[in-house]
């Protein structure tokens, strides 16, 4: 429940002590106060809500030890009832506690990679493994990159709001980024026993869909929200009943959700040319096809190049290389596979032996294959992945005896 929570509980309390760091450590005491009491009390009718009004009552105590109650009585009465204090008012304003707190942990006092780390933490409730994981990184480095974030954020006493104007517009590239990360954690989790984290998607997709509406005019905002919603359609059909993953070419189309593909659709639209409607033109390859077998590889190979081109990672060019696959064949993207093998920010990384591996098993290398898979398998740290890889380890190339 804390982890379902903790991201709403962080928001509606920072909006009372304007500090996420203190913010993230009300929360915790939050589920601390819960561990301690709901053993003999039993759980609440409403456990969130419990949450949310134990933090905030926690907040109002500190800000009382820190300011005088005269001044601070008329704010810290409008906060227990959940009223946001006054602040300046737009045509475009939204009151949402969550979206305040993206804008203000993407500010630009902050390292990229910093502003990455705090939302995946505070928003996404990722532990510092999973964040490293998710970013590439190793988790000394994520952990000082979250302290030094909130002392930061601390220190420059960053407002807690939407920014408005030329300043909102400069920031949402930096916040588009953190909502597609989030996402991805969710579709795709790093750790864990579950594939999915279906919390993290909805947060990150209910998001996307606020900022395309706030900024009608941007088509990053609209491409963002067109992929997550043409990701997102896909959800139900990539786990079984026994909630193993079930591969895009297995996949159950008749599950893909047709509401979320027509949304998707609909903003790709009035989406641009930039990386993630890029990535919409992409997905909305796949969820155009009624077969896997009608896909359109060649237009998905060429949409990774201009992708590439746009923003050169070896992952992009790892997922255009498994395009090439099926355009091209196997043996043209082995090449392009053991070109990315020396790629500092791929090792570690469970997808480049486990691509490797299907192109392998597909040219008939079974024993290479079953290697491959095997070491993809010792990387990842979502359990349902690891099965699913050691299962396909044993079909390239079942063990001798």
């Amino acid at each position: 429940m804390f982890r379902i929570e903790s991201a709403r509980i962080i928001a509606g309390v920072t909006r009372i002590v304007r500090d996420v760091g203190i913010a993230e450590e009300l929360a915790q005491d939050a589920l601390v106060a819960a561990l301690e009491q709901w053993p003999g009390s039993g759980v609440p009718d409403r456990p969130g809500a419990w949450l949310m009004a134990t933090a905030k009552h926690r907040a109002v105590d500190l800000v009382r030890r820190r300011e005088t109650y005269a001044r601070k009585l008329a704010e810290v009465g409008r906060a227990l009832e959940d009223v946001p204090p006054p602040e300046p008012a737009g045509p475009d304003d939204i009151d949402d506690d969550l979206l305040r707190l993206i804008f203000t942990v993407c500010h630009p006092v902050l390292s990229a990679e910093a502003r990455i780390a705090l939302t995946l933490r505070l928003l996404g409730g990722l532990t510092t493994a999973e964040i490293a994981r998710a970013v590439l990184s190793s988790e000394p480095t994520v952990a000082q990159r979250i302290v030094r974030a909130k002392r930061t954020l601390a220190q420059a006493r960053i407002p807690f709001e939407v920014p408005y104007g030329a300043e909102r517009a400069a920031r949402l590239s930096s916040v588009l980024e953190v909502i597609y990360l989030i996402f991805n954690e969710g579709y795709s989790a790093t750790a864990g026993d579950d594939l999915l984290r279906p919390a993290l998607c909805e947060d990150a997709l209910r998001l996307a869909r606020v900022l395309a509406a706030l900024m009608p005019g941007e088509p990053e905002a609209h491409g963002l929200a067109a992929l997550l919603e043409l990701q997102a359609s896909r959800t139900a059909a990539r786990t079984g009943p026994d909630g193993r993953p079930v591969l895009l070419a297995d996949q159950n189309r008749a599950r893909w959700d047709r509401l979320l593909i027509r949304r998707g659709l609909a903003a790709l639209l009035r989406a641009g040319t930039g990386p993630y409607s890029v990535q919409a033109a992409i997905a909305a390859c796949h969820a155009r096809a009624v077969r896997y077998e009608d896909t359109d590889w060649h237009t998905i190979a060429a949409l990774y190049g201009r992708l590439m081109a746009l923003t050169p990672s070896p992952v992009v060019e790892l997922n255009r290389a498994v395009a090439l696959s099926m355009a091209e064949g196997p043996a043209v993207a082995l090449e392009v596979v053991d070109a990315l093998a020396e790629e500092p920010a791929l090792r570690g990384y469970h997808l480049l032996p486990s691509v490797r591996g299907d192109l392998l098993a597909r040219l008939g290398r079974g024993a290479e294959a079953r290697a491959e898979f095997e070491r993809a398998a010792g990387l990842t740290r979502n359990e349902r992945e690891r099965e699913l890889l050691l299962t396909r380890a044993t079909e390239a190339a079942p063990a001798e005896g």
